[in-house]
């Protein structure tokens, strides 16, 4: 069965998501970063009342993923209480200055980890050879690797999303970044098993009252009375196509 892993910035889009059929959450926090770890309430609640797996990432900061040993240490504390919380996965990734993946660091992640599946995050699409981290993240175990084919979208990235799809041997290669209904198929057809989508929109604040003239944001163009939210309808409609994609569905 081919899987729909929704990114989601709150525990409501992460239920809203379950309810419309999501087979796995990607649990982020700060959508206008790409997605921060989220916080010690958002993961309590969300191993209380989110019954599908749930794989929150653990990001520190924004920017790039050549991290400081403080970044590391951060990262190291947040991994070993995602673990002792019992979620089923992890989402996280580092690059050395080059540009290769982090091997020694990596390990180090591996071995936190304990028996979460590890995903690599789209600090792949960073990294100098795809290939070459294809092969060393299929020695150092991890589960999957979300990645948008080093292109700004997936569909973009089809090229190398295909060869990485024939050449792993291990991590199951997951699309993500511009994943939507319209373009489904074009992962399905050249072989994706997993798929991840934000499937969102925005939604206006329920305030009635406005302050005129103050902003928490140093972008004073952002619209702080409105905010990122899954569309249940769309996360639905998503499952409903990849079921009449999936050969395996349609024989059962």
């Amino acid at each position: 069965m081919i899987k729909l892993e929704v990114c989601c910035y709150s525990v409501d889009c992460a239920l809203t998501a379950e309810r419309a059929g999501a087979d796995r959450i990607e649990l982020c926090a700060s959508q206008s970063e790409g997605g921060l770890t989220p916080s010690y309430g958002s993961l309590r609640l969300a191993r209380e009342r989110v019954s599908v797996p749930v794989h929150p990432i653990v990001r520190p900061r924004g920017g790039d993923f050549c991290y400081s040993a403080v970044d590391f240490d951060i990262i190291k504390h947040d991994i070993a209480q995602i673990r002792d919380m019992g979620f089923a996965g992890v989402v996280v990734g580092m690059l050395d200055e080059e540009g290769h993946i982090d091997l020694p660091r990596m390990r180090e992640v591996m071995r936190l980890s304990g028996n979460m599946a590890v995903t690599f995050h789209r600090a792949f699409d960073m990294c100098q050879n795809p290939m070459a981290a294809l092969d060393q993240l299929t020695q150092l175990g991890v589960a999957r690797i979300l990645t948008s084919g080093q292109q700004q979208n997936a569909e973009l990235g089809l090229p190398l999303l295909r060869d990485l799809v024939q050449a792993s041997q291990g991590p199951v290669i997951m699309a993500g970044a511009g994943v939507r209904l319209s373009n489904l198929h074009k992962f399905v057809d050249i072989g994706i098993q997993e798929v991840h989508s934000s499937s969102g929109h925005e939604v206006p604040s329920t305030m009635r009252y406005r302050k005129a003239g103050v902003t928490m944001c140093s972008d004073s163009e952002v619209d702080e009375f409105s905010h990122y939210c899954v569309d249940g309808e769309m996360v639905e409609a998503m499952k409903n196509a990849l079921a009449l994609v999936d050969p395996l569905a349609q024989s059962a």
